[in-house]
């Protein structure tokens, strides 16, 4: 499997999840502005929408859409227990968790890494963002992780919570469990060997 990237974008969960499931991989870089890749392919012949992710699987299919990636790859490996069975409640909990993720803290950022949006409006999404975060740290209380094991869900979220420290957002303050787990998450041995082959840490 072939895993298109941008260092530190969304694209960085399924990188996880890889790493994490132990799974055969190789990575290429894609410049989202120019719209190629560092081997200088055109990104838009791999996903004609032009963004991260892409995983290109063994027999040339392609799949974009992070939830779906990270939910196919946990899939591959039932044992490692990234994801509850399908067709189960808990399955239903994790879809939950990853939909929550995508649309109310992943596409709340949006806006504050475009140069054109207005001031005032980036200080009521901070404020939205917040308020996500609050009921994140509701979540966590008595457990480690947002299901309770490592999920899928957890790499994303805290792919996602790394762009806070971009764009003028403090995902720990006030929040002592979102604190502690984002550093849970990220001292597991998978989660670095991602950023490392992203050029996120040494």
């Amino acid at each position: 499997m072939k895993l298109y990237y941008s260092p530190g974008a969304c694209s960085l969960s399924p990188h996880i999840v890889l790493a994490e499931a132990g799974l055969a991989y190789s990575i290429e870089k894609v410049d989202l502005k120019a719209k190629k890749t560092e081997t200088g392919a055109d990104f838009f012949a791999v996903n004609a929408a032009g963004y991260v992710p892409a995983l290109v699987l063994d027999n040339g299919e392609v799949l974009t859409e992070g939830p779906a990636i990270v939910q196919y790859l946990a899939d591959q490996v039932p044992e490692k227990k990234l994801a509850p069975p399908p067709g189960s409640f808990e399955r239903v909990r994790l879809q939950e968790k990853l939909n929550f993720i995508s649309t109310e803290i992943h596409k709340s950022f949006s806006p504050l890494f475009n140069p054109a949006a207005p001031e005032e409006w980036k200080t009521v999404v901070r404020g939205l963002i917040g308020r996500r975060l609050d009921v994140v740290e509701g979540t966590l209380a008595g457990r480690d992780y947002l299901l309770g094991d490592f999920t899928v869900a957890d790499a994303y979220l805290f792919t996602v919570l790394g762009w806070g420290r971009l764009v003028g957002v403090d995902v720990n303050e006030g929040r002592p469990l979102l604190a502690a787990y984002l550093k849970r998450v990220g001292a597991r041995p998978a989660v670095l060997q991602a950023l490392r082959e992203e050029g996120l840490i040494k």
